[in-house]
């Protein structure tokens, strides 16, 4: 199971960590949803979900401080016997001494932001839905291209690294070469990345490893890209029979998630940057509603159409 250390969730969101005492090395968050655990600390614990990160927001804090003592304890007592990761306090707001006293004998690291709870939770929540969604490695480059992520795939040695090369000289943005690793962050969105190892770098059969950010910037370089469009390159087939209007899409699939896909077959001569160039530029067309292989079948259709009432008028 995919999980984020809470070190790295305390770094990550700057959280003020209100008991040092606890040794957080260890925790883990398993769980992408968090809860408010507004009705467990009225008593009601069915279905209550203990592995979510626990956020004590405006309305909790003044539940809690209409308690007694007596009732805070019993409250308490009863939410921090089951084995919650954290609970995080938003809009800078401070436990009472006795949730303190409890967290601490139970072991329940308690952390403080700044931030409003509604901020907050709209942040943890879609960072740790990247963080653990379902990831796949797969070999291929990723290259934002138009603000596209254009995933290159083929056989080892066909040309994938030298175009991705070709289109960051053009202008466009680098995320990963070699290593491309896809998390399923929803059912419509993949979103690639580099392993930390390779980031940045470039493999070129002749030359060795280039570092593209120090040779072209830092504009030349993305950490994180969704994957809107898969060209799968292949060597150039005599007797097979390429796609050459374009009128129905082609689908690949990762994660159960369908990812449109053009098969480019390579020979000399052929500009591998430009046609990457112009293949997601022609996506983005589509997915603003302008067709050009539609475009011209309705141009043909009307031109025969006019030919036939043409005919018709001269018999």
């Amino acid at each position: 199971m995919a999980s984020v250390s809470l070190t790295r969730v305390i770094e990550k969101m700057k959280l003020e960590n209100l008991t040092p005492e606890i040794d957080v090395k260890h925790v883990k968050i398993t769980q992408p949803d968090i809860n408010r655990p507004a009705l467990q600390l009225a008593g009601y614990f069915e279905h209550f979900d203990a592995t979510r990160l626990q956020i004590i927001g405006f309305v909790e804090y003044t539940y809690m401080e209409g308690l007694t003592d007596e009732t805070r304890r019993e409250a308490y007592e009863k939410l921090m016997t089951y084995d919650i990761p954290c609970i995080v306090f938003s809009r800078d707001l401070k436990p009472d001494p006795i949730f303190l006293e409890t967290a601490i004998r139970h072991e329940v690291p308690i952390l403080s932001t700044k931030k409003s709870t509604s901020d907050f939770m709209s942040e943890i929540i879609r960072w740790l839905n990247v963080k653990l969604a379902p990831c796949i490695s797969v070999h291929g480059v990723l290259v934002d291209v138009y603000g596209e992520g254009v995933l290159i795939t083929g056989e080892s040695g066909i040309g994938k690294s030298e175009a991705a090369l070709e289109l960051i000289r053009r202008g466009h943005r680098l995320v990963t070469d070699d290593v491309v690793e896809l998390r399923k962050v929803s059912d419509d969105t993949l979103v690639g990345s580099a392993p930390d190892i390779t980031k940045h770098f470039i493999e070129l059969r002749g030359i060795g490893i280039v570092d593209v950010k120090a040779l072209f910037g830092a504009l030349s370089v993305k950490d994180t890209q969704t994957i809107d469009l898969v060209i799968r390159l292949e060597d150039w087939d005599k007797d097979k029979e390429y796609d050459r209007l374009g009128l129905e899409e082609n689908y690949t699939e990762y994660l159960g998630n369908k990812v449109v896909c053009h098969n480019i077959p390579i020979r000399p001569g052929r500009n591998l940057a430009v046609i990457c160039e112009t293949a997601a530029i022609n996506h983005r067309q589509k997915k603003m509603g302008y067709n050009a292989a539609k475009e011209l079948y309705t141009r043909v259709q009307n031109s025969l159409a006019k030919r036939r009432e043409e005919d018709e008028d001269d018999e």
